[in-house]
């Protein structure tokens, strides 16, 4: 068995050595100092020659990992600008009311986080006052991805400028009456403050690389520059844990994405606990950033440390630091200063030694308060470093205690984040180590007062002098008036109307033709954002790859192999598709990014994304709620969907609920066309609610769902009539009748209506003309564009019959007057036909295609789910035979003749 801390063979061991006499000589050095001096200053030795290599341009592996001190040394920190007491008066106010606020809001049993905004509060408030730009200066301001958990200290803020009063405070958690603040950052519920939602962990710092990026885009395509925009993510060290985390750190990387900066809040502590009990989370995530490419910036001890360095001759402190697991090092917090000089320096005779130079006060404030992230000068010299970094991201890993501030109760405590008060004493403890002027007497009736210096005290001028030079409040979300984009030329939509005569066309085709279309129109052409990941081919895209380009901040630095061909691979600098790779939750980050353009940058984008329908919403859901929650506009594409129209791929690939998953999504309209006139009257009208003119009492901060198909079918022309539009956009009109059809039922003929969607159309009229043909029974054919669309009317429709008004759903009055009962159709569950059934009047059944899918051809997995032609032929039987309107023994005959 291989030691796997020998040393491994290396690059090096393939290459010959041209002066072996010479390194032995380098070898035997490094073993003279090892000896002489020790292991530990052969080791500083041979990574300051490292660090030379580098700095010469000598291409070497990077060292991953530095010791656990200050990246930037004491004696390379700038001078912050500005008033540093000034700025700690303001901090003080800041910890103070986020506290009461969590506080008062605990006797409604609401809840809420202290914690983590008082470890934080520095690294929030040093870019506040020094290097977050707002919305009101030139461009479009920097974005702030801000953690979750640390709202209240942002709210608290918000008060202390003014933007937010008492009362909104006290209805911190409490939004039903109006007035309310909701729990964590969230754009829908404060859509004039919060720019991004936060709080569903993993999906800040992938949103904020692909933000990063998308701004890149933007410039690059000269749609608007926004260079000077620079994006901050404020993380947990916990929160690292999540793979979308760390997901696209390579993207940022590879791209060289300056304009991006990770600040995570190393406190050590996650929800329940160490986040490394037995090992170091910053050493860790040192060596995942610095691996994947990153700058990383590691602010660890504050100024009370420097003397114990100064004293650190031999390197036993660092060695100590390194050696000691994050969980002691809580422990240390909360231990007095007799267990650490026992513990800590005990373990090595040269920390006994300095030890002895040190009061215990000192010791005290060392390993009690004196962390990085909690001194100003220390933050300011990680992000000014961050700012002027260029070539690559950088993470700025600042060590913080979790509830610094709040008292012996709360620091470092296993349980601080589910510790939602602090009793009178405690706050009184805190006030006077803030040194804030309360009196005793404000905390009537043991409620804890909020406090604010004056609108007009010296640090109230102060903090809105900082950031009026620094373009205004933040963080802060501008909708910038916007004309609506003009609709596309209408031959783009009408060319569908026609039908596809006799070429079989799938409804994913009919979608892509209409992008090629649509982004050629001189008006809003440009404004596609066109985003696959990796599946362009498959979905017919390739056509694109030459007229749009694929985006690379590189351009193309090499000869595609398939230059020659017509559709080739062509990327640009200014390409204007979004290809990810293979990655779905990269290209929803992506869309989110895009989608929100308009509130971000005042700049109106049509994202479209396209993907395998299975790998949607089962994979990325919680992104697509992250995009309601922003407010997000554009056209989400499903293809090769349903349950049984991939041949071949099986049940991984087999999507029979995506509708139902979007369905619960409040900011989604699901549509399931079946033609491709139907694709074209559904983006025709989104355009229109999204980007155009949006009818009165219509949202336009929605997205569209829509579900296309991979079978070549063939494509009918549009029917005549009226309301058919309207129809398809509500979710349902009458395609035929069986008159219509040409099958000449005979007089008095059994009549069914059959609902289908989707691809489940083409079964449907199938089972129409068998129906007609062999067993005598008139059904007319609906086509259910959107049964969710149609509940939820529903669903309005009876809120407004309880407000006591009178309206009757669309569904109802679609159907009103159609003979024979409804039996609906879909190549998914039946759950989502079922969506509709309380309010259809006739008797109502359904068929769908539940359970897992299988490897088999269409024909054979539609006879397995019992939702082909011949299967809904019996179905419409049965319930005819219910109705005493076919022989009952009719259904028999019909299992038997079609071997069901």
């Amino acid at each position: 068995m291989t030691d796997p801390n020998a040393i491994q063979p290396s690059a090096l061991d393939q290459l010959p050595d041209r002066d072996p006499e010479e390194t032995a000589e380098w070898q035997a050095s490094l073993d003279a100092v090892a000896k002489a001096a020790g292991p530990h200053r052969a080791a500083y030795l041979m990574r300051r020659t490292l660090e030379r290599a580098e700095a010469g341009g000598i291409a070497l592996p990077k060292l991953l990992e530095t010791d656990y001190v200050n990246t930037i040394p004491t004696a390379a920190e700038p001078s912050v600008p500005g008033d540093e007491e000034m700025e700690r008066k303001i901090t003080a106010w800041n910890r103070w009311n986020a506290a009461a606020m969590v506080t008062r809001g605990s006797k409604y049993g609401v809840g809420g986080h202290i914690a983590t905004f008082a470890s934080a509060a520095w690294l929030y408030e040093t870019g506040f006052n020094h290097f977050f730009k707002g919305k009101e200066a030139d461009g479009s301001g920097d974005q702030l991805y801000i953690q979750g958990h640390a709202s209240p200290g942002i709210y608290a803020r918000a008060f202390l400028d003014g933007r937010l009063n008492e009362q909104h405070l006290d209805n911190f958690r409490q939004e039903a009456g109006g007035n309310g603040l909701p729990s964590y950052p969230h754009p829908r519920r404060l859509p004039w403050l919060w720019e991004f939602p936060t709080v569903s962990m993993g999906l800040g710092p992938l949103s904020a690389i692909y933000q990063a990026r998308f701004n890149r885009y933007l410039t690059a395509r000269g749609i608007k520059d926004v260079s000077d925009s620079h994006v901050w993510a404020f993380l947990g060290d916990g929160e690292m844990d999540e793979p979308e985390s760390t997901a696209a750190l390579a993207l940022a990387s590879r791209e060289g994405l300056d304009n991006l900066t990770f600040v995570i809040n190393c406190n050590l502590q996650r929800l329940d606990g160490p986040v490394r009990a037995n090992f170091k989370i910053v050493q860790e995530l040192e060596a995942q950033f610095r691996g994947a490419g990153w700058n990383v910036v590691k602010t660890m001890w504050g100024t009370a440390w420097d003397e114990l360095f100064q004293l650190d001759t031999t390197g036993a402190l660092v060695r100590r630091l390194r050696q000691v697991p994050d969980a002691q090092v809580q422990t240390y917090q909360t231990r007095d200063a007799a267990y650490i000089r026992q513990d800590f320096f005990g373990a090595d005779p040269a920390l006994v030694e300095m030890a002895k130079l040190l009061s215990d006060d000192k010791i005290i404030e060392c390993f009690h308060l004196s962390r990085g992230g909690h001194e100003a000068r220390k933050v300011y010299a990680a992000y000014k470093a961050a700012v002027e970094f260029k070539g690559a991201p950088t993470v700025i890993l600042a060590q913080t205690v979790k509830g610094h501030t709040l008292g012996e109760g709360f620091a470092s405590k296993n349980a601080n984040h589910q510790m939602k008060k602090l009793t009178v004493d405690e706050f009184k403890t805190m006030r006077d180590l803030l040194e804030l002027p309360i009196s005793d007497s404000a905390f009537a009736d043991g409620q804890v007062p909020y406090g604010h210096p004056g609108a007009d005290s010296a640090e109230v001028r102060y903090l809105q002098e900082r950031r009026a030079a620094l373009g205004g409040p933040a963080p802060a979300r501008r909708v910038h008036p916007v004309a609506p984009l003009p609709a596309p030329a209408e031959k783009a939509f009408a060319s569908f109307d026609k039908g596809s005569g006799s070429q079989n066309v799938a409804t994913t085709m009919a979608f892509v033709r209409l992008i090629k279309d649509l982004v050629r129109d001189k008006e809003s052409g440009k404004r596609w954002v066109p985003i696959v990941p990796d599946e362009a081919r498959t979905f017919g895209m390739e056509s694109l790859f030459p007229s749009l380009g694929i985006y690379s901040p590189k351009g193309q630095t090499y000869e595609p192999v398939d230059r020659d061909q017509l559709m080739y691979y062509k990327e640009a600098k200014n390409g204007q598709i979004l290809n990810e790779g293979i990655t779905e939750a990269g290209s929803m980050a992506d869309f989110i990014a895009a989608s929100t353009a308009y509130a971000t940058h005042g700049e109106v984008m049509i994202p479209f994304y396209i993907f395998y329908s299975m790998f949607g919403w089962q994979r990325t859901a919680d992104q697509m709620w992250q995009l309601g929650d922003q407010l997000g506009r554009g056209f989400l594409v499903g293809a090769t969907a349903g349950r049984t129209t991939l041949t071949g791929e099986g049940l991984q690939h087999a999507d029979g609920h995506s509708p139902v998953i979007a369905a619960t999504n409040p900011a989604a309209l699901t549509y399931d066309p079946a033609f491709a006139y139907e694709v074209a009257a559904i983006v025709k009208d989104g355009l229109r609610r999204m980007y155009g003119e949006a009818a009165p009492g219509e949202d336009p901060d929605v997205f569209y769902y829509l579900t296309v198909y991979n079978e070549p079918m063939p494509q009918p022309a549009k029917p005549s009539g009226l309301g058919i539009d309207e129809g398809i956009v509500k979710g349902l009109y009458r395609f035929n009748t069986a008159e219509s059809a040409g099958l000449s039922p005979v007089a008095n003929a059994p009549r069914i209506q059959l609902l289908g969607s989707g691809t489940a159309i083409h079964w449907t009229l199938q089972a129409q003309k068998l129906l007609a043909e062999e067993w005598g029974v008139a059904a007319d054919v609906w086509s259910a564009t959107s049964w969710t669309e149609l509940r939820r009317d529903a669903l309005e429709a009876d809120a407004a019959l309880l407000r006591g008004e009178e309206r009757v759903p669309f569904v109802r009055q679609a159907l009103q007057g159609a003979d024979g009962p409804v039996l609906a159709v879909s190549d998914y569950m039946r759950q989502v036909p079922d969506q509709i059934a309380q309010w259809v009047e006739q008797d109502y059944s359904s068929l769908g295609a539940d359970g897992f899918g299988l490897s088999d051809t269409r024909e054979a997995a539609r006879r397995h789910f019992g939702v082909d032609a011949e299967s809904i032929v019996v179905a419409a039987l049965a319930q005819l035979a219910k109705r005493g309107e076919v022989k009952a023994t009719a259904v028999k005959e019909a299992r038997e003749k079609y071997g069901l």
